[in-house]
Order: C-alpha cells, then sequence, then structure tokens
C-alpha cells in the first residue's frame, strides 16, 4: 500500500484489514452462507491464522480462553441464525466476567432485513444484554469504524464482549479503506469517572482514616486486580500494612498462593478461616470485585460489624449489592497509586517484620486468623492417607505437586468447566500467578474447558495447559477434540468421572433426601473417545498412578487425556448453604464414611 494511496477494497477484506490493524492474528470461527465473502477474502491475510472450530459455541469459548490467558482481545465469528445464535452462551459468559471479546456474525443481506429470510435472526436484539455494545453493519464503509470501535469499547474501562453483525451486501460491496481515518472516536468513561481522584479528594480521604484506624481489616481480591494489572500494588498495599487477603474464585491467581498475607478462596466453597475472618473483620478492602451471592452469603448478615471500601471501575457495582461507606470509583492500579504514597509504602515493598495496621499492631489480628486456620485443616481430605481410593481433590493436588516438581508451576495453565471439580481446583491447587486458572465464574457455563483451553493454548503456546472438566461438562463439547488434533495443540485433558453430575448430586444429598433424579450420567469410555479422535490417553483409579500418568502427558508434546476413576459420592467441603451467613459453614460430616475408612486405617 502506497503512503498516499488508500485502496479500495470489499467490505470482507476492510474487515481482514481492521483486525490486523487491531493487532489480532487468531480467530475462532466458523463459515456459512452469510459470511462466506469474509471467509472467501482471508486468504489474502496470511498473518491472522483462522482456527476451525467443531461448533459456534466453542468458538466463543475459544476466544474467551484467549483473552482470559493473555490479556488481549479474543476474536470469534459465525454465520447467521443458527450460527450466530450459538455464539450466545459464550457471550453470556464473558459478560458476566468482563472478558474483551469481538464476535463478528454474517447477516443476510440489507434488502431483505426484517423478511424472516432464510438463516435471518435478530442477533443484536437478541445479545443486547449479554454485550457491553453491539452493531449492525450495512454498508462496506463503515465496517472499519465498527471494528476499531468494538476494539475500544471491548477492553476499555470494565472489559467485555462486543457482537458486529455485518449484512452480506456490506461484506461484498466496495469502500475506501484508511485504517488511520476510521479511528473511534475520543473515549468518553462513564461521567463519574470524570471526576479524577487525587491526593486530596474526600473519599481518598476518607479512605484513609477508615485504613488507619483498622484493627482487623481484610482485603478482598476480586478479577480487577488482573484485568487493571494491579497486582504489585496490591502487595505492596497489603504488605505496608499487613492486611491479610481474601481472594475470589476469578481473583486467584493475583495474589500468589505461598504469599504469607494470601488467606486462600472466600465465599460458598471458600475456606472457613478466610469466611470468618472476613465475618469478624472491621473493615473490609474491595479490590476490583462485585459482592457476588456466592461470595456474601445472606447479604443480611455480611461482614456485619466491618466498614467497607470498595475501589470499582464500573460505577454500577457500586451499592448494587452491598452498602459501602466510601466508594472509590476509578482504575484500581490508579487508585492504589494514589493511596500507597500516603500510607508511607515503599516502592519496592518487602513484608516488614514488626509492621503494624495504622497505629495498632497487626500481628494479634493475624495471629487470631492463623490459629482458625490451623484448627480447619486438621480434617482436610488431603491429609488423610491413602486408602485405596481415588478422590479428586487428591487428582488435583497432585497435577499442582507434579507441576512444582517439574519447575513448571508458572508456566501452568488450569482451565476448569463448572461444577464440584472447579471447586476441588480452587481448593487444592495453588496458584502463584496472574492468569494461571481459566474458569467461568459468573455464569457457571458447564462445556466451557475443553474449547476454552484451546484459546488459551493458542495465545500461550509455551505454556503448559490443562483441562480440568467434569465427566457431565466434558461431554457438551467433546467434538472439540478434533480441532485440537487438528491444530495440533498439546494440551492435557483430566476427565474427573464419578458417574454423576457431581454438584447436583451434591445438592440432591444435601437438600432433597438423596434423591438422585437424572443426576447420574452414562459417559463413553473417554480414552476410546479421544483415541477415535488421534488423541493418546489412559485411564486412572489409583492415587499411585496419578503422578506418573500427569508427567507422561505434560512431557509427551502431544494432546492426552485421562481418565481419572474417583469417587462417586464425594462432596466439596466446607459449603454454605442458600440463605445462610458466610461464617455458617457445613463441613464435611464427621460420620463421612469415606473419613471413616481412611482413618480406620
Amino acid at each position: 500500500m502506497a503512503n498516499n494511496q488508500h485502496p479500495q477494497l470489499t467490505g470482507a477484506e476492510i474487515l481482514w484489514a481492521s483486525l490486523a490493524g487491531e493487532g489480532t492474528t487468531t480467530v475462532f470461527g466458523y463459515p456459512g452462507g452469510a459470511i462466506l465473502p469474509i471467509y472467501d477474502a482471508l486468504r489474502k491475510f496470511p498473518t491472522i491464522h483462522h482456527v476451525l472450530v467443531r461448533h459456534e459455541q466453542g468458538a466463543s469459548h475459544m476466544a474467551d480462553g484467549y483473552a482470559r490467558a493473555s490479556g488481549r482481545v479474543g476474536v470469534c465469528m459465525a454465520t447467521s441464525g443458527p450460527g450466530a445464535t450459538n455464539l450466545v452462551t459464550g457471550l453470556a459468559t464473558a459478560m458476566l466476567d468482563s472478558i474483551p471479546m469481538i464476535a463478528i456474525t454474517g447477516q443476510v443481506s440489507s434488502k431483505v432485513l426484517g423478511s424472516d429470510a432464510f438463516q435471518e435472526v435478530d442477533i443484536t436484539g437478541i445479545t443486547l444484554p449479554i454485550t457491553k455494545h453491539n452493531f449492525l453493519v450495512t454498508r462496506a464503509e463503515d465496517i472499519a469504524p465498527a471494528i476499531r470501535e468494538a476494539f475500544q469499547i471491548a477492553r476499555s474501562g470494565r472489559p467485555g464482549p462486543v457482537l458486529i453483525d455485518i449484512t452480506k451486501d456490506a461484506q461484498q460491496a466496495t469502500a475506501t479503506y484508511d485504517f488511520e481515518t476510521a479511528a473511534p472516536p475520543v473515549y468518553r468513561p462513564h461521567p463519574m469517572l470524570h471526576k479524577q481522584l487525587h491526593a486530596n479528594s474526600p473519599s481518598i480521604k476518607q479512605a484513609l482514616e477508615l485504613i488507619l484506624d483498622a484493627k482487623k481489616p481484610v482485603i478482598l481480591a476480586g478479577h480487577g486486580i488482573v484485568e487493571s494489572g494491579a497486582e504489585k500494588e496490591v502487595i505492596a498495599f497489603a504488605e505496608a500494612l499487613q492486611i491479610p487477603i481474601a481472594s475470589t474464585l476469578l481473583g486467584l491467581g493475583a495474589i500468589p498462593a505461598a504469599h504469607p498475607l494470601q488467606l486462600g478462596m472466600m465465599g460458598m466453597h471458600g475456606e472457613s478461616w478466610v469466611n470468618n475472618a472476613i465475618q469478624q473483620a472491621d473493615l473490609l478492602l474491595a479490590f476490583g470485585m462485585r459482592f457476588d451471592d456466592r461470595v456474601t452469603g445472606n447479604l443480611a448478615s455480611y461482614s456485619p460489624n466491618s466498614q467497607k471500601i470498595h475501589i470499582e471501575i464500573d460505577p454500577s457495582e457500586i451499592n448494587k449489592n452491598v452498602r459501602v461507606d466510601v466508594s472509590l470509583i476509578g482504575d484500581l492500579k490508579q487508585v492504589l497509586n494514589i493511596l500507597l504514597p500516603q500510607l508511607g509504602a515503599p516502592s519496592s515493598p518487602t513484608a516488614p517484620s514488626s509492621a503494624k495496621v495504622g497505629s495498632h499492631d497487626a500481628s494479634p489480628w493475624l495471629a487470631e486468623i492463623n490459629k482458625s486456620k490451623g484448627t480447619a485443616a486438621v480434617r482436610d481430605i488431603i491429609n488423610l492417607p491413602d486408602n485405596g481410593h481415588l478422590y479428586a481433590a487428591h487428582v488435583i493436588h497432585d497435577i499442582w505437586r507434579e507441576a512444582q516438581a517439574a519447575g513448571r508451576l508458572e508456566n501452568t495453565i488450569i482451565v476448569t468447566d463448572v461444577g464440584q471439580h472447579q471447586m476441588w481446583e480452587a481448593q487444592y491447587f495453588k496458584h502463584e500467578s496472574p492468569r494461571s486458572l481459566v474458569t467461568s465464574g459468573g455464569l457457571g457455563t458447564m462445556g466451557f474447558a475443553l474449547p476454552a483451553a484451546i484459546g488459551a493454548k493458542a495465545a500461550q503456546p509455551h505454556k503448559d495447559v490443562w483441562v480440568i472438566a467434569g465427566d457431565g461438562g466434558f461431554q457438551m463439547t467433546a467434538s472439540e477434540l478434533s480441532t485440537i488434533q487438528q491444530e495440533g495443540l498439546a494440551i492435557n485433558i483430566a476427565v474427573i468421572n464419578n458417574g454423576f453430575l457431581g454438584m447436583v448430586r451434591q445438592w440432591q444429598e444435601t437438600f432433597y433426601d438423596k434423591n438422585y433424579s437424572a443426576s447420574p450420567i452414562l459417559s463413553p469410555d473417554f480414552v476410546m473417545l479421544a483415541a477415535a479422535h488421534g488423541i493418546a490417553g489412559a485411564h486412572v483409579s489409583q492415587r499411585a498412578d496419578v503422578t506418573p500418568t500427569v508427567t507422561q502427558a505434560r512431557t509427551s508434546g502431544k494432546p492426552f487425556l485421562i481418565n481419572f476413576q474417583v469417587e462417586k459420592e464425594d462432596g466439596v467441603y466446607p459449603m454454605i448453604t442458600p440463605g445462610a451467613a458466610l461464617h455458617e459453614m457445613v463441613r464435611r460430616p464427621v460420620h463421612d464414611p469415606l473419613l471413616e475408612t481412611a482413618e480406620d486405617e
């Protein structure tokens, strides 16, 4: 392209040129009639690799996993009608977890819009509640501006998915292409974000007073820490004042699990000492989290004696679920960089041995939490001897231990599905780095893991990527095994196979008098299924075989599936029942036959 010359391109070519201009190198998609002009033009753009999925839902989850693992915008595409509607679950998943993603859909010609033409559906109307924004493009000259603005919207402020629906005639028409002229309008943040915080802001001063006066503070570390890139600032803040840190599910990895101030996961299946600390706190510092119901338990009894400071980029989250005393609306990293100098935090912090919280010694509060932690850990299933039974918790713990022993922990990404195994992973795999856990939090999407792992591996090819999925969720998107094989991706797959929809079964056991209605599930031989796709695998039913097989999978350099046949009626504990307070946790029953068998032996 000459410097002073802007070429005439088809709308389809403009699309690919605009994606390349935004730095896109990988797109996940599935062709069809209304998007064929775009696929026809793909051959002219060799810098972009297209991954052919087996189902459009897989494309959306791959783009999601790509974004979570890399921090870049994920891109997926599908044709009109059913192709577009198959993206809906993935868009909703990304929306609830604030994932930057672009979905491009083909649409029938603008001349027949609204006529119920073949494979026509109002995808912008359907996705309005589950996208940050969406576009219907009917002219070739509007494609580049739509692409550029979509990327800006997806990654600015609170990230999220954006959908661009492009009619077939817009793809086929020609227009002048100029990437720079198509630049998006100046970003206009929410009006409340225009009120820039500074050292003398009243809310900053009020927050400092609460922080310096607190005797029992707790930091609530959410996904916003990772999205903001504020990991170092949060650690500096916590170390300067010796404030313990509790993590949400999506916040795991933002603060290393081995850090002495990291308590672990809070919430419905969080650690008992973490939830007790939150309930006993006199100050909660919510960093980039939204007080989801799985985190708070009964709102009426949530941390009743604490004052609350909420740092959040999305003003709509302030006081939505939990009333707070001070709200600091803005990017977390920027807000912490205002607070840190006024707290006397060093620029390169190391945890001081005699740190104080304000004028109060932090040691009693930390000692109180550690005592609670020690008591709760006594009956932890991971501490029990091998009694011949294989527990999912042991499998996940051994995957973590093998990665640690091999020196690969910092280069391992775990991608989970949704259910019991997801919670066991959060409890027993110790994440030491950001973006090392990819999981569906807000929507809880079964079938997420396998395609999301493809996206994660595409984004981080040098890292070890593990799928951890249940036998139920795995079957929802198992067709993507062929995508793994076609792409030659060395992805490791651990199927936690207990013959049930495990979390459904646990709820039926707890709340429905063990009426296991429609929760037992018949599965194929997963190793044979993998073999049918050209992927090697192994069955494991004994604890002694876990680590050697995990090592075999990790070092094979090829995709590998392990079917772990685990205890059928094991449960995830602790557990907070719906409507209960955060501290009213149900622990593993003392009469649990799994425990009694182990202790007897």
